[in-house]
């Protein structure tokens, strides 16, 4: 018998670690090839672990809730010796794309992720690429993040660890201990860092009546991004109401024959999308991210858009290269993605790597919304409810009030970079091929 070591996958090039949510076998468990030995959750998605051979699972090397870094062995599976002699030592990557160095990150070279955090940055702690680009965009070198006490394990600095220090450091507070208060002993750090949490004690209703709720894994890890946005960007709103009549005429014409052909609906979610993706051709500049001082224009027009879930939290499946598609592969692919995205199916590199961000408030009867900004990116756009109201139309016989099709676009952005020019310029020209919708496309 030979022993087989289970590693955590490579799971997209930006994700370095993921949590382990539930071990699905257990020590003693037979498993068959493919079986799901564990779930895991990365900082945006959920994802299973298959095993790629059969055997006994007789070891699970980390305990549910903890964090594990991509390429560490998480269980040590019992099998034939001539089984394991053919099969790779890691399980095979999620599906890989041509992916930018995104700001603050490396890209895992090797399945050593610890390793190569460490190399790069020239430091013996080890970094998230979410920490490192935290601190890449509020200009915290390596030496400095080094001074800050981490709460995680051996000492390692979570996200929450930075966002708190930069909020105290924003307020006034000394950004580094001084010198004598660097002398304390490691049991009176761990007293400090625990002082806080007193806050979140269990509650208990003082009037019997109220409920109090827990926050889930995923709320937590969206409230935490949405502060941090709103921490790193100026948000500026800017909105345009569109006449879409022409375009709601032309999908009620062809979303029959249409899905008879396709076997697929088409919603007004890819019809936004290509709109967009057609204004950032026009405006390159909206399609960035910023790194300290430095502009980093995307090649990539990589789409995300926000999804509610059953649960009511919100998750971004991105379509990557969102230009080089035609309307039937937009459509099939927003359908995809939003099915999958209801059944947690997603894998994680289909969140990641999103350059701008549209959300649909009209989905939720909502005529507009000032939505977050969507870290690294610099702009989100939010289409409204489209709604019938009376309106002027300019004829050449002058000027009437006919009943349209109308819709407001708000576009939220970074006013670090985005100025208000380009901002309204931008959410204009979405507005401008949505208005001028060819009533006679053939799809």
């Amino acid at each position: 018998m030979a022993q087989y070591e289970l590693l955590l996958p490579k799971m997209g090039e930006s994700v370095a670690e993921a949590t382990i949510i539930k071990w699905v076998k257990q020590p003693g468990d037979m498993i068959e090839m493919d079986d799901t030995v564990l779930e895991i959750a990365t900082d945006k998605v959920d994802s299973e672990v298959p095993s790629p051979i059969a055997g006994k699972l007789i070891k699970q090397l980390f305990k549910e809730d903890e964090i594990v870094q991509v390429g560490t062995v998480i269980a040590i599976i019992e099998t034939d010796s001539d089984a394991a002699e053919d099969v790779a030592v890691t399980i095979p990557a999620a599906e890989q794309s041509i992916v930018e160095s995104i700001p603050g990150t490396e890209q895992l070279a090797s399945n050593d992720a610890r390793g190569a955090a460490k190399e790069d940055s020239g430091s013996d702690r080890f970094y998230s690429p979410l920490v490192k680009n935290i601190a890449a965009q509020e200009n915290i070198a390596i030496s400095e993040l080094d001074a800050i006490s981490g709460t995680g394990a051996d000492g390692r600095l979570t996200k929450d660890d930075l966002l708190n220090y930069i909020q105290n450091k924003k307020g006034g507070a000394p950004s580094i201990a001084p010198a004598p208060q660097a002398a304390k002993t490691e049991t009176s750090v761990k007293e400090e860092t625990v002082k806080p949490a007193s806050v979140s004690q269990p509650l208990t209703s003082v009037s019997g009546g109220d409920e109090i709720i827990e926050m889930d894994r995923m709320r937590k890890l969206i409230a935490e991004h949405m502060v941090m946005s709103k921490h790193t960007s100026a948000h500026v709103t800017s909105f345009v109401e569109a006449d879409v009549t022409n375009l709601v005429l032309w999908r009620d014409k062809v979303k029959g024959s249409f899905e008879k052909r396709e076997n697929e609906k088409i919603t007004f979610t890819p019809l936004f999308i290509e709109a967009v993706a057609k204004a950032i051709k026009d405006y390159p500049m909206i399609n960035v991210s910023v790194n300290g001082n430095q502009i980093i224009k995307k090649r990539d027009i990589n789409i995300g858009m926000a999804a509610a879930l059953p649960s009511g939290n919100l998750i971004v499946p991105v379509i990557k290269n969102a230009d080089q598609f035609n309307l039937v592969g937009l459509t099939k692919s927003v359908n995809d993605l939003a099915k999958r995205a209801r059944i947690s199916k997603l894998k994680p590199d289909e969140t990641q790597n999103g350059t701008f961000t549209l959300t649909n408030v009209g989905s939720f009867g909502n005529v507009m919304g000032t939505p977050i900004i969507n870290q690294p990116q610099v702009a989100i756009l939010a289409v409204g409810a489209i709604k019938k109201k009376p309106a002027v139309l300019e004829t050449e016989f002058g000027d009437v009030i006919a009943i349209r099709h109308m819709m407001f676009l708000s576009l939220s952005y970074d006013h670090r970079v985005v100025d208000g020019a380009l901002g309204g310029s931008f959410v204009r020209r979405v507005a401008d091929y949505l208005e001028n919708w060819d009533l006679n496309r053939e799809i």
